[in-house]
């Protein structure tokens, strides 16, 4: 199961708060998978498709209960994909027009083409909307990989209205227009995070949180290892220019002839080759540190030029 599947089973399971929160689910499903087809003065008659068993259920009990609505429904499956796909119908009935102005979908002049206010008015509410157009058309990468998250809708008003609802939470959201369609998009992981904890998809959202911890710790990891690797060669090419300025100095004057600090100095290059300048230091007789170890270092380097030029 795909995580988008494991958030749209979740979200359909989830309790209403009030006596209002199933209504704004369903306003919200029927708005976005639904299409609305007029059959004369008056007449309606709607389909609602799904690929989620569970959406099909909670679809259909909503609308018998809220609504005391007849449906149809038809397993039907893909040649292609090999998936069901659950569609309902609710045929033309007398209050069938009363109902789709009471969930938003109709208005007075016609189509609603926002978010009706009175849906939307309590916070519980608000979070319902935005479970219901998820259930409807909502897409969320799973946590393993990049971090996307989009809802698809037909109408700019519609996607402005979702903007908007996630706006109320703090939940920064775009829109991007694809096709004769508008996608409400979040890239961010904590974002992403915010609408699943608010619109109660609590488990995922907790799976969610132990795959970013997990990650952020893989690249915390990742990135310690190659500045230590870009370390080690940094620290390899500088042993290996002090070996060829140590064999040139040498070559020209020979151990003998250097001061006792450099001689010491040469015998624990030559003696730990990998190194570095502080670990040098600590395995003189006595100790050194560093920067007495970097004096010598560059006393050596000078004399090896000298001896080139």
């Amino acid at each position: 199961m795909s995580f988008t599947a494991e958030v749209k089973d979740e979200l359909a399971r989830v309790a209403p708060v009030c006596s209002h929160c199933d209504k704004a689910t369903l306003a919200a499903l029927v708005r976005i998978e639904g299409t609305l087809f007029f059959s004369g003065q008056g007449s309606y008659r709607i389909e609602i498709a799904t690929d989620m068993p569970s959406v099909a259920r909670l679809i259909i009990k909503m609308l018998h209960e809220l609504y005391h609505l007849k449906t149809e429904l038809t397993v039907r499956r893909s040649v292609l994909h090999k998936t069901p796909n659950y569609l309902i119908e609710v045929p033309s009935q007398p209050h069938l027009a009363d109902s789709l102005r009471d969930m938003g979908v109709l208005s007075g002049e016609g189509l609603e083409l926002g978010i009706a206010e009175d849906l939307v008015a309590k916070e519980c509410c608000t979070a319902a909307y935005l479970r219901g157009a998820f259930l409807g058309s909502g897409f969320v990468s799973s946590p393993r990989g990049d971090f996307h998250f989009e809802i698809t809708v037909e109408s700019e008003a519609l996607a402005e209205g979702l903007v908007g609802l996630l706006e109320r939470k703090g939940i920064k959201a775009r829109i991007m227009q694809r096709r004769s369609s508008y996608m409400v998009y979040l890239k961010s992981g904590a974002a992403i995070l915010e609408f699943l904890a608010f619109a109660g998809a609590h488990q995922c959202a907790l799976a969610m949180e132990n795959e970013r911890v997990i990650k952020s710790v893989r690249n915390d990891v990742n990135r310690m290892t190659n500045a230590e690797i870009a370390n080690q060669a940094k620290s390899a090419n500088a042993s290996v220019d002090q070996i060829y300025a140590i064999r040139s100095v040498l070559e020209a004057h020979g151990m003998e002839n250097l001061p006792p600090a450099l001689q010491d100095y040469i015998r624990l290059r030559v003696t730990y080759p990998d190194a570095t300048l502080k670990e040098l230091g600590e395995r003189a007789t006595p100790p050194l540190s560093k920067s007495a170890v970097y004096h010598r270092v560059r006393r050596i380097e000078q004399m090896a030029k000298e001896t080139q030029g």
